[in-house]
């Protein structure tokens, strides 16, 4: 691995106030504020340099609130269309790939881009901390996770729905310091959120913060940092399917990042984000002009996400209203949220797989499917720069002719379980 030349320099931001302070360790939000915001990191490099291959995701140090250089990273790749930019019609089309492609020199392990998270995150880390890392997933973030921290040996709690456990397959046993514990069969990536949420209220265990933590939305910008790179210049229009709209808000702030290097130009992005029917929580709050998120009642909730095929895209209480969230992100960008169901997504897929020569996750199948429908509905011009984030993909490559094994959850709750009772367990799992 190359050698890490120095700590990352940066402060942080308030959204709310513009208030300008330190990082004194694991801050998540502004201190002493009420209202609700997130932070951003203003780095001290207002030029990004570009490290080579050899520092994985790393190679975008300059812009990650990083300590250290954990092993085994890689960064996403961008690529110009030629199979499906045929096939729509459109002459400036880049794919942004995060997953497992080595003909294209993509090589993360766990096929999706969540992998930008966890090796940003951690490498965030304090190596002198003791505690134990809590993550909440509805799949491939805590399969991301589970990999860079049994790889690391950094303690992790992964808190995930049992319906969703099948996607924690690895290509060998995991280390001892990684655990699993699911909420039972019929809940969803909310109830996961209550159990991580829980295992925080004790000491010895501290929250990674989701939105709220600067590396994680910085982990997922190197998606832009890549296509911005490669390409020269900002895109017009970027597309991703979203579940909690952290990937999008971490484009438009990589996005900001850009125009303030000046070498890339001054255009923002219009984001075009995309969701699973029925599930569609923040289409619905957009389409309606509402800052905050609509009500929705839990039971039909769980149903609706039963019923897509991109679990991941599964998050009830996304980072929409905050300050720096979701909304502003879209109101700044002038974007629009999209729609696509099952049967399009899996049209997409094969679509891509057809011209592309590569299988995506489903969730990358809906970005796909909103792409493709937008470039016939006229939304798009013929030589519109753009684009599209696979955000995950690879996986039958990756484990054909592999064995696999899965993590087993150390405990099994109930959906709504006695609060005791799970912080009795959970102060005995490690």
């Amino acid at each position: 691995m190359a050698e890490f030349l120095s700590k990352t320099e940066y402060s942080l931001k308030s959204l709310v106030t513009g208030k300008i302070f330190n990082d004194t360790g694991w801050i998540l939000e502004a201190p002493g504020e009420n209202k609700q915001g997130l932070i951003r990191a203003i780095y001290r490099k207002k030029q990004m340099d570009v490290k080579d291959e050899r520092y994985g995701i790393y190679k975008y140090a300059d812009w990650l609130p990083v300590n250290r250089m954990l092993k085994g990273s890689s960064a996403p790749v961008t690529y110009k269309s030629t199979g499906l930019a045929k096939e729509l019609g459109l002459e400036n089309l880049y794919i942004t790939f995060s997953g497992y492609w080595p003909e294209k020199k993509a090589w993360m392990k766990t096929c999706s881009f969540k992998e930008t998270e966890a090796y940003s995150v951690c490498a965030r880390l304090d190596p002198g901390q003791e505690k134990i890392l809590v993550v909440a997933s509805a799949g491939n973030t805590a399969r991301s996770f589970a990999r860079v921290c049994s790889d690391n040996n950094i303690p992790l709690l992964l808190c995930v729905p049992e319906d969703n456990i099948d996607v924690l397959w690895f290509d060998g046993p995991l280390n001892d310091n990684v655990k699993l514990i699911v909420s039972r069969s019929g809940g969803d990536y909310f109830d996961a959120i209550h159990l991580s949420n829980l295992a925080c209220s004790i000491d010895r265990f501290l929250p990674e913060g989701g939105a709220k933590n600067i590396a994680r939305r910085e982990g997922m910008g190197t998606t832009v940092l890549s296509a911005v790179t490669t390409i020269g210049s900002i895109p017009e229009y970027y597309f991703q399917a979203v579940g909690s709209g952290t990937g999008a808000i971490a484009a438009w702030e990589a996005n900001l990042r850009l125009i303030g290097d000046g070498r890339f130009g001054n255009r923002k992005m219009k984001l075009m984000v995309s969701q699973n029917t029925p599930f569609t929580p923040i289409y619905d709050a957009w389409k309606a002009g509402s800052r905050d998120m609509l009500p929705l009642d839990d039971d039909l909730a769980r149903k609706q996400v039963e019923e897509i095929m991109a679990k991941v895209l599964s998050n009830r209480k996304p980072p929409y209203a905050l300050a720096g969230g979701l909304f502003d992100a879209l109101s700044d960008t002038k974007g629009d949220v999209l729609l696509a169901n099952n049967q399009e997504a899996k049209e997409a897929a094969e679509l891509i797989q057809k011209a592309e020569g590569i299988d995506i996750h489903p969730a990358a199948a809906i970005a796909t499917a909103t792409l493709i429908k937008a470039s016939r509905e006229k939304m798009l011009k013929n030589d519109s720069l753009i684009m599209l984030n696979v955000t995950g993909g690879g996986e039958d490559k990756y484990r054909r002719n592999r064995k696999l094994f899965y993590l087993e959850p150390s405990i099994v709750f109930d959906i709504n379980p006695d609060t005791e009772e799970v912080i009795s367990k959970l102060e005995k799992l490690f």
